[in-house]
């Protein structure tokens, strides 16, 4: 088998290039290669400096992910790195693409690093709940300072080259054209300097005040992961420590994140993610349909927010409204959005105008007649929607995607409405369209499979992170949030209040509790709109005008700045109904909560996987941790109830006189799991 490093000389300096696409992962062969190109730099006394580059769109982008969970064979990262680092003679690390994980630890063995303007670097160990390996907590606050670690670090989000040397991580910006003959230069400048700069000779100093805040202002996105908090006290306890100490602080702390729950969860996620790309019976060949142009049939705030998608990645738009005044209002809209984003930093200006002039706003419903994909997002009522469709049956070109964006409704009622259900299927994007992550691409009877396959390359260019569901009332996330909301106000009427219910949301790891989430959506969403039908508390909040946050009422008060507090006639409207209701009052647990409100929702995904209607149990992960917020290190609610146990979900439902579902009660029984 050839190796994927590749030898050659320029004159005194050796080149030890990896060419293993796609991004050059840090795999047993790409080690091996390193480790027998160092050793021949060490051995060959015509070699005065190493340069290490990699071919194709990126350097070291990290560990090898089909290795994880396997015996690492030798050379182990960690002995690589130290190999690296111990070289009598300089190496340098050549960056381009991106400096990841294991890759980052890499350039840090090396004695200096020159990097192409466009290149990043990081360790984003922390977001699959583990810690960096092979000596990043260590070279790094040594190399570049402890505030820049615990950032880079505990964070896990990568810098651009340029703050990287700010810091002194990087050494030296080369050229986008000619990073090979810049590090060779480079090389040849430095190959009689000594000592050489190694990270592990030099002392982790700082402010101890620093560690503090740092856990103070990260205080609220650090909440319930262990791995920020790991890291962030391994580089701490390593102060004054020599390096062999302080690698000892870090494999300890690696093996006590890799064995834990939470990090079993975010890998879990990671992979589940990349597996949810995939469509069960549609071959991955499959021949795609051109989307050169999409329509979008509203210009409200679901509509504006698709439309914006799109934009940016570069897709012209035709967005299509009945009234001017909502056209202008919705293309403002979207100007404003992106002005805040390129205000913020997050874009450049010239890529307001950029985005917006793809844009073709119209009152022409004929003119999404030259669109490719034509996704209508008006007010979720089944007769607009097939008039919509049936309209656009008559206009769209032959081959064009239809898609609905609906949250509840039968795509196939939808499709039926026109003469190729076969082009018709659901995009439910999330709120707001141009933020959330998630989008639900819902597979009717008849859609065609490239129909499917190509709304999910499109989700791909669009950046979103797409699931296939099958037509059923709330497709999947929806339909797993109903016996969640139904539960939360029977504890309500049984002696729970809104601010407890919320509370043990928040506490297992919600952004957000039931009531939170309702007052935030909008309390009159799905109101009768009759003030004198009073039903349910819903109702009697919606009927004196607590729709929520909008109005500075809903489940809670609000102040000005939208901050709430527990309302008193919240609590008299409960009360009224329980009395009227004759509910048994009790006193409601958290654990009683947990069960009631968490339980069903493992229950519904398991009819939705007999059903047919996700395609894994880990998808159904993937649609609650980017759709609703279910917190990433408990992996989703079907990898949640195998952490938990299935036995014991079962018995917490029976508990509380659910129905189980015979697909969960099964996988009990045998002592299985759903992932």
């Amino acid at each position: 088998m050839t190796s994927p490093i590749t030898t050659s000389r320029q004159g005194e300096v050796l080149i030890l290039t990896s060419d293993s696409p796609p991004v050059n992962a840090l795999s047993a062969a790409v080690r091996q290669g390193l480790q027998a190109g160092i050793e021949q730099a060490r051995d060959d006394e015509s070699i005065q400096a190493v340069v290490i580059v990699c071919a194709g769109k990126t350097f070291f982008a990290g560990a090898d992910i089909t290795e994880f969970g396997k015996p690492m064979q030798e050379p182990a990262l960690p002995t690589l790195v130290d190999m690296i680092e111990a070289l009598d003679k300089p190496v340098i690390a050549a960056i381009h693409g991106t400096a990841l994980g294991g890759g980052c630890e890499v350039a840090l063995g090396a004695h200096y690093r020159i990097a192409v303007p466009s290149a990043k670097l990081g360790l984003p160990e922390v977001k699959l709940g583990i810690l960096p390996g092979a000596g990043g907590t260590q070279r790094l606050p040594r190399v570049a300072g402890v505030e820049f670690a615990l950032e880079l670090a505990a964070k896990g989000d990568p810098v651009s080259a340029a703050k990287a040397q700010q810091a002194g991580l990087v050494d030296r910006l080369a050229g986008e054209d000619s990073l090979l003959d810049d590090a060779v230069a480079f090389a040849r400048e430095v190959a009689t300097a000594r000592p050489l700069p190694r990270a592990s000779a030099k002392s982790i100093t700082a402010d101890p005040s620093v560690f503090e805040t740092f856990r103070k202002t990260n205080g609220k996105r650090f909440r319930g992961f262990e791995a920020p908090a790991e890291i962030i006290s391994v580089i701490e306890n390593s102060m004054g420590k020599p390096f062999a100490e302080g690698v000892a602080l870090e494999r300890q702390g690696f093996m006590k994140l890799i064995m834990s729950v939470q990090s079993a969860a975010q890998r879990h996620i990671f992979f589940a993610e990349r597996k949810a790309g995939k469509i069960d019976g549609v071959a991955d060949d499959i021949a795609l349909r051109p989307i050169k142009r999409v329509g979008v049939i509203g210009a409200g705030t679901m509509g504006g927010g698709i439309s914006m998608n799109f934009l940016s990645a570069g897709i012209p738009v035709t967005i299509v409204e009945m009234q001017q005044e909502a056209l202008d209002r919705g293309a403002g809209t979207m100007r404003k959005n992106y002005e805040a984003s390129a205000a913020k930093g997050r874009i450049k200006p010239e890529q307001v105008d950029q985005a917006m002039g793809l844009l073709n706003p119209t009152l022409d419903f004929d003119a999404l007649g030259d669109c490719d994909l034509i996704i209508e997002a008006v007010y979720e009522e089944m007769s607009v929607k097939k008039d919509i469709f049936g309209r656009l049956d008559k206009i769209a070109k032959p081959g064009a995607i239809l898609a609905s964006n609906t949250s509840y409704l039968d795509v196939n009622e939808i499709a039926a409405s026109t003469s190729r259900p076969q082009d018709v299927l659901g995009l439910h994007f999330f709120s707001p369209a141009n933020v959330m992550k998630l989008l639900e691409v819902v597979r009717g009877d008849k859609t065609a499979d490239d129909v499917l396959a190509t709304a999910m390359a499109v989700a791909k260019k669009i950046k979103k992170v797409a699931v296939v569901a099958g037509v059923c009332h709330g497709f999947i996330g929806n339909r797993m949030l109903m016996p969640r909301q139904v539960e939360a106000m029977k504890l309500l009427m049984e002696g729970a209040t809104p601010e407890q219910i919320d509370r043990v949301h928040v506490d297992f790891g919600m952004p957000m509790g039931p009531f939170q989430m309702s007052d935030l959506a909008g309390v009159d969403i799905g109101w009768h709109r009759d003030p004198t039908r009073i039903e349910n508390i819903r109702d009697a909040l919606a009927a004196e005008g607590r729709w929520g946050q909008k109005k500075s009422a809903g489940f809670y008060d609000y102040d000005e700045k939208r901050q709430p507090s527990n309302s008193p006639r919240v609590a008299e409207i409960i009360e009224d109904f329980r009395k009227k209701s004759g509910a048994v009052q009790h006193e409601v647990t958290d654990e009683e909560i947990v069960e009631r409100t968490l339980y069903p929702m493992v229950n519904e995904g398991a009819l939705i996987l007999a059903e047919g209607k996700a395609q894994r149990a880990s998808d159904i992960d993937v649609v609650w941790i980017y759709g609703y917020g279910w917190p990433v290190y408990r992996g989703g609610p079907m990898f949640w109830a195998d952490t938990e146990g299935l036995k014991k979900i079962v018995a917490g439902l029976e508990k509380h006189g659910f129905k189980v579902a015979p697909l969960l009660r099964e996988k009990a029984e045998k002592g299985a799991r759903f992932n």
